[in-house]
């Protein structure tokens, strides 16, 4: 009988990394597609002011589809794609540091705080010049006020109605440095550090002490996997909710070019009041929680796949 509670960790040691590597891009690719519609729309919704555009997360979802079809939820994915370097910067940055960790502590909660936060600071250095000529794509046809930049309509040969299409990366890009310079594309880093590196350090944690709870309730022989699949999501909701209002102030920062985060937070506040702080916040969770099974199932499922061809007899799951 199988110890209650016993879900080991397949460290970085533990694993071929040619096989980790080469898997990773396709799982950490179909994460993204898979989520971005609810991205897109926790951004609209955080940039917003009030309730001017939409009401919610299903209605932003209905209008979008009814206006633009499937095409208008992934305004920006092309760029964003870019982000799969960012991931496998995360993934190897996490598992290096949680290495160099245990040298200094054996507590998984030490190492999973201490990765997740290096490993999202790593990420996010190189996320977020991709984020903000993301997120101005995604403003296009949303409102004048709500970005500083536009994208040039293109003529279609088939017709004389001006429509953007997807190649206008190139027109934000060009806009982004004329107006504000190479520091134009990390606008937003402070802020967009103090939303992730705490999401990032809270999740890893939360993650493995829902796993470790939901391991002791289960019965002893219920797939691991299953179990982290539950663990995730939680982790993500608990993490979500706790670093929303930074996540609120860090799109209005990217995306209205303001310079200073606490201005932002103050007016925020004084405009909208405290509620402000939880726009976005469902859709981050709806969003955040497909994703967190995916990547459990998909990242747990890659490592074991991963896993060095001497140690595969010796692993039960």
């Amino acid at each position: 009988m199988q110890q209650k509670g016993a879900i080991r960790i397949i460290e970085w040691e533990d694993l071929d990394k040619r096989k980790f590597y080469s898997l990773g891009v396709f799982m950490t690719l179909t994460t993204r597609a898979t989520v971005y519609p609810a991205s897109l729309i926790r951004t609209l919704l955080q940039v917003q002011k009030g309730k001017a555009l939409y009401s919610g997360t299903v209605d932003a979802f209905c209008k979008i589809l009814r206006a633009e079809g499937v095409r208008g939820l992934y305004r920006g994915f092309m760029v964003n794609t870019f982000t799969l370097v960012s991931g496998q910067a995360y993934i190897t940055t996490y598992e290096l540091v949680r290495r160099y960790v245990n040298q200094y502590s054996p507590s998984n909660t030490v190492k999973s705080v201490v990765a997740g936060g290096a490993a999202s600071l790593v990420a996010q250095t190189i996320t977020v010049p991709i984020d903000v000529v993301s997120q101005h794509l995604m403003m296009q046809g949303q409102g004048e006020h709500l970005t500083r930049f536009k994208a040039k309509p293109k003529m279609m040969l088939t017709t004389t109605k001006r429509r953007l299409t997807f190649g206008q990366s190139r027109d934000i890009t060009v806009q982004i440095l004329a107006a504000d310079g190479f520091k134009g594309f990390y606008r937003g880093y402070v802020a967009s550090l103090l939303t992730y590196i705490p999401n990032s350090a809270l999740w890893w944690p939360f993650y493995h002490f829902y796993t470790g709870q939901l391991s002791l309730l289960a019965p002893s022989e219920c797939p691991h996997l299953l179990l982290q699949a539950l663990a995730g999501p939680m982790a993500a909701a608990t993490a979500s909710t706790i670093t929303n209002p930074m996540d609120v102030v860090r799109a209005r920062v990217q995306v209205e070019g303001r310079s200073s985060v606490r201005e932002t937070f103050k007016q925020l506040l004084a405009e909208e009041g405290a509620r402000a702080m939880t726009k976005g916040l469902s859709a981050r969770i709806i969003s955040s929680l497909p994703t967190s099974v995916l990547i459990v199932v998909g990242y747990e499922t890659l490592k074991r796949l991963s896993l060095r061809a001497d140690l595969v007899d010796s692993r039960h799951w």
